[in-house]
């Protein structure tokens, strides 16, 4: 009965629990056991740092993230090569289309000077001269530039031709000198001269004049069809055929028993016929290369055809006088 006659509104006992025998113990010996911890002490740092870990063995990247790094590089290398490109590409381009609006803009410029009226220059003769030239030559002004050099060439090439049929003529003197059977040869060798100087200049000198000049496709067609045949004539006199008014090798062969002289004056001249045989195939070939640059082709030279020559006022009039002398008409 003693636990219920205890007063339940007395004030309790002050118990500590720290005042408990064990605990004072355990907490007074373990304090003194316990040192104090600096970790930042050489002393624990060499106590706890027997081994070193290396980094790469710690900090290694796993294979596929390697892999993607590499397909990112290469693709990365692959874009600027193909930006490389297209840089390239669009500076052709515009080197190209600067090269073009140049053409346009010389044609332009040619095309106003030829509207004016210009003075024929051509064949240069004095002024007190009663004949007047009669064509209008001028390589700076007409011919582009990277024509001028082949247009100068053909020039030069007519110039040739000429002196060739010049010295042609005196060779078949000496020919007729030493033979009066070959003075059939003398006086086809005048004819020569008289009829191949001046319808070369304007069959196939002039046409491709024209056609670097204007880039005209029925001009380099006309000079193609004329100067093919100028070159089976320039192989037909170096031939030399007797009889046929040309100083070429058989003839001048021939002559070697009867005059040396002559034989020799006559090499000569077969000689300057198988430079312009020569030179006339190269040539032909540079213009034909040159015209592949241009764009003409037929059709643009049946077109220029239709409208330039037959729309012509002075070849429809040349035509029907022809026709009503040809049906009898008045």
């Amino acid at each position: 009965m003693s636990g219920f006659d205890s007063n339940p509104f007395a004030d309790p006992v002050d118990v500590n629990p720290f005042q408990d025998a064990s605990v004072t113990q355990a907490t007074n010996g373990g304090i003194s056991s316990i040192r104090e911890y600096n970790p930042f002490s050489s002393t624990e740092l060499t106590d706890s740092t027997d081994t070193t870990i290396p980094i790469s063995s710690v900090s290694s990247q796993p294979a596929i993230l390697q892999t993607s790094v590499e397909q990112s590089s290469q693709v990365s290398a692959a874009a600027a090569a193909g930006q490389a490109d297209l840089i390239k590409q669009q500076q052709e381009l515009d080197r190209k289309a600067a090269e073009l609006e140049r053409k346009e803009q010389e044609l332009q410029n040619r095309t106003a000077q030829n509207t004016g009226v210009k003075e024929n220059n051509w064949p240069p003769l004095p002024k007190f001269s009663p004949v007047k030239p009669c064509f209008y030559q001028d390589f700076e002004q007409d011919i582009p530039e990277e024509y001028r050099k082949i247009c100068r060439r053909m020039y030069y090439l007519w110039m040739y031709h000429s002196s060739t049929l010049f010295l042609n003529v005196l060779a078949c003197l000496a020919y007729f000198t030493a033979d009066a059977q070959y003075g059939v040869d003398f006086g086809l060798s005048i004819l020569w001269f008289i009829l191949f100087t001046p319808v070369s200049f304007v069959c196939w000198y002039r046409p491709v004049y024209k056609a670097f000049r204007s880039d005209s496709s029925f001009s380099f067609f006309f000079f193609f069809f004329v100067f093919f045949f100028q070159v089976a004539v320039y192989i037909i006199q170096t031939v030399g055929i007797p009889k046929w008014g040309n100083s070429g090798w058989i003839a001048s062969i021939s002559m070697i028993r009867v005059n040396l002289a002559v034989a020799v004056v006559m090499m000569v001249v077969a000689g300057f016929f198988t430079v312009n045989a020569i030179l006339g195939v190269v040539l032909l070939k540079m213009v034909h290369s040159k015209y592949r640059r241009t764009g003409a082709s037929f059709t643009k030279a049946q077109q220029e055809f239709s409208t330039d020559v037959l729309t012509n006022r002075t070849f429809q009039s040349t035509a029907t006088s022809a026709a009503r002398g040809a049906f009898g008409m008045n």
